[in-house]
């Protein structure tokens, strides 16, 4: 029978105030319908947003949902007006759904461009996480100069190795003047974009930072749900931008882009077995920690039965 990874429902749960337990579920073998494929999961990795379920700190939380949202495998079964070419196939998942394209969507160039390019300034912060780590790989193999933040000087050395021009602790006051004084180059002193998964004191620390009309991408909020947003932004004409995942064909946009340029996701951590509820609790608690330096992977068992839609 195919498995979940679930949460163990606690009755009258507050926010903040619950760590739900997991558990392995086995459920019915999905049957695609006529336009759909049925996976075998071979990995899938943790984000904030599991944590965040756990946490009761995610909105429309449905315990019979399986966690994890993010993966790969191979096609096992092909719907009726699905191309029989597609078996056996290894894919990837993207968990956005009915978002195919839409001028007037992030993917118009019109809106997005200029974020990044070659000889531009780009921050990224809270490197370490496996969200971070992608950006950084994007904005180097993109020509950018990329610089990143962290509460970890280890891991601004490793970002370095990677490509990274430099980086600040954000721990430090008035990090953001750091930056500008100590490592953005003298002909070119300002951020042209920062892109960040924390809020908390982003736009205070970059507003002075960042040229005006630069941009912040914001793609999630680890510190908080909320943030300051300042009038020193405004006079500035900075663009503040939620990212969440973006269209479908955004991610093929990328999916070429990776392939392209040959790009690897950090790995930071593996756990073998879909069932060792141990290890996977250990995986959070790395997450929980902030110690990890790329993604967090669960290697699903060799199970045909292990597929979803």
């Amino acid at each position: 029978m195919p498995r979940e990874l679930q949460l163990v429902n606690i009755e009258d749960a507050k926010p903040g105030k619950v760590y739900y337990p997991i558990q392995i579920k086995q459920v019915p073998k999905p049957t695609p319908g006529p336009n759909e494929v049925l996976v075998r999961m071979t990995a899938a990795a943790l984000n904030h947003r599991d944590l965040f379920i756990r946490q009761h700190l995610y909105p429309n939380i449905d315990p019979a949902k399986p966690l994890l949202a993010d993966g790969c495998g191979v096609v096992v079964a092909v719907g009726s007006a699905a191309s029989p070419s597609l078996l056996h196939q290894r894919v990837i998942l993207t968990p956005s759904r009915g978002w195919a394209r839409d001028p007037l969507g992030p993917e118009d160039p019109s809106r997005f461009a200029g974020v990044a390019g070659p000889g531009k300034n780009v921050l990224i912060t809270g490197v370490g996480g496996g969200v971070a780590l992608q950006v950084l790989q994007f904005v180097v193999a993109m020509g950018s100069n990329a610089y990143v933040t962290s509460g970890d000087q280890a891991k601004i050395d490793r970002a370095v190795a990677m490509g990274a021009k430099g980086g600040v602790l954000y721990k430090e006051p008035r990090w953001g003047a750091t930056l500008r004084k100590t490592l953005l180059p003298k002909e070119r002193p300002w951020l042209d974009a920062v892109i960040d998964g924390a809020g908390g004191a982003v736009v205070a620390e970059t507003a002075g930072v960042l040229r005006h009309g630069g941009v912040i991408a914001q793609y999630g909020m680890t510190v908080a749900p909320k943030m300051e947003w300042l009038m020193k932004a405004v006079l500035a004409n900075i663009d503040l931008r939620g990212s969440t995942m973006g269209s479908r064909q955004e991610f093929r946009d990328m999916v070429a882009f990776v392939n392209k340029h040959k790009i690897k996701p950090v790995i930071s951590q593996t756990v073998h077995g879909l069932g060792n509820l141990d290890e996977i609790n250990g995986l959070f608690d790395v997450m929980a920690a902030g110690s990890q330096f790329g993604k967090l992977v669960i290697e699903i068992d060799d199970d045909e039965e292990n597929a979803k839609l």
